[in-house]
C-alpha cells in the first residue's frame, strides 16, 4: 500500500508545474501534489503521465529521473 501511494506521489508531482530550476522545498512538493490529485485524481495523473512519455518520451524521462531523485529525498 506504501508503495502504491508513493507512486501516486510521483506521478503527481511528475505532472505538476514544479520546475527542477525552481529547487522546490519539501513544502512546495507536497502542496503540490496535493493540488495535481485534487485537479486531476490519481488516475488523471497517472494518465498525463503516460501521455507525455508517449508525445515526449525524451523530456518526460529527465523529469522522471528529477521526480525519483525528489522523492528519494524528501521522503515522499
Amino acid at each position: 500500500m506504501l508503495t502504491m501511494m508513493k507512486t501516486q506521489a510521483a506521478e503527481a508531482l511528475f505532472v505538476s508545474d514544479l520546475q527542477p530550476w525552481q529547487d522546490p522545498t519539501p513544502g512546495m512538493i507536497h502542496d503540490a501534489i496535493d493540488r495535481m490529485i485534487q485537479r486531476y485524481g490519481v488516475e488523471g495523473c497517472a494518465a498525463r503521465m503516460a501521455s507525455e512519455f508517449g508525445e515526449h518520451p525524451d523530456l518526460a524521462v529527465r523529469r522522471m529521473l528529477w521526480v525519483r531523485r525528489i522523492m528519494s529525498t524528501t521522503g515522499g
